[in-house]
């Protein structure tokens, strides 16, 4: 391992080691959102109110030393209110007002409290990280990583994401109610978790370049092959009824490629891939009525199509 990929380690850790200061547990999430992050992806927390998303967003914010934006989904929230507008005088001059979307970290906190029409809003500054108003073009600063929370649907004044609207998410993660242990700890160390002193222990600089340092991770043509054989079986899976795009082997590669960097590897390991099929495909399937009708999930389909998909053998180590 080179100095720059000891020094990105050690920035990794420390990220980690400040969101902790505040967040208890949750490890599943702070993995999720450093994934995410490097692979220049976006993560969807659902949970119920009071599990911290809001909180992991934030210090996560924090930690990574850039700009953090959050916006309340409401169902009156228009698009102008994520994406920013212009403000024309009376001489006919005009001033960009920028929006909350001009961040490093936008928290988009519960999100399907909005309309259909201001999720979309978000659509091209997720896949293009650039935002078009009144056909201007508006350049986001990098990084740029959107971290929505969703309410689960069916709640007073929700409405479902659209497909489109959650393919455009590299990871799904669900935030539950803590364990006895970690609630005994949080009530514990209250005042320290309510007044924390997060320190920023790194810049948006030299996360971009631990990025471009993820790109760099080797992936054997088995694996890719492994990342297609398990998206593919997905597809005609009979209680599909809504195949998987290119956006989910995307997310897969990208991920296990961030992932192995985390674990000091410079090349993929098919458990890389594994780890993160549900995080990556979950929020992508949608299953069929009579699937439904059976409470069938996504889930155990992702899982029964990961045991049928034979799993390659690498010689990299």
């Amino acid at each position: 391992m080179t100095t720059q990929q000891k020094k990105g380690q050690a920035i990794l850790k420390s990220i980690v080691d400040e969101v902790s200061k505040v967040v208890v547990g949750k490890d599943d999430i702070k993995e999720l959102l450093l994934l995410a992050l490097l692979s220049q992806g976006h993560v969807l927390i659902e949970g119920l109110p009071g599990t911290a998303k809001t909180t992991v967003a934030r210090t996560f914010a924090h930690a990574i030393g850039g700009t953090f934006k959050r916006v309340q989904g409401t169902p009156d929230m228009l698009p102008s209110d994520i994406l920013g507008f212009y403000l024309y005088r009376p001489d006919g001059s005009a001033t960009f007002m920028p929006g909350p979307v001009f961040a490093n970290v936008l928290l988009a906190d519960e999100l399907n409290r909005t309309t259909p029409r201001t999720q979309s809003a978000l659509l091209e500054s997720m896949q293009e990280q650039q935002v078009t108003i009144e056909r201007e073009t508006h350049k986001l600063g990098q990084p740029f990583i959107v971290i929505a929370s969703q309410i689960p649907y069916g709640g007073p004044g929700t409405s479902p994401l659209s497909e489109v609207q959650t393919d455009r998410f590299m990871f799904r993660t669900w935030s539950g109610l803590s364990t006895l242990e970690e609630e005994d700890q949080i009530l514990r160390d209250i005042d320290a978790i309510t007044e924390p002193h997060i320190e920023a222990v790194t810049t948006p600089a030299e996360i971009v370049k631990l990025q471009q340092d993820v790109k760099k991770v080797h992936v054997t043509d088995s694996v890719r092959r492994y990342i297609l054989d398990i998206v593919d079986n997905l597809r005609h899976h009979q209680d599909v009824v809504l195949g998987l795009s290119t956006r989910a082997g995307i997310a897969l590669l990208k991920g296990a490629r961030a992932r192995a960097f985390l674990q000091e590897r410079d090349f993929v390991i098919p458990d890389d891939v594994k780890r993160l099929l549900v995080p990556a495909l979950c929020h992508r399937l949608q299953v069929s009525p009579e699937a439904e009708m059976e409470d069938i999930s996504p889930e155990p389909i992702i899982n029964e199509v990961a045991t049928q998909v034979p799993v390659p053998k690498i010689d990299n180590a």
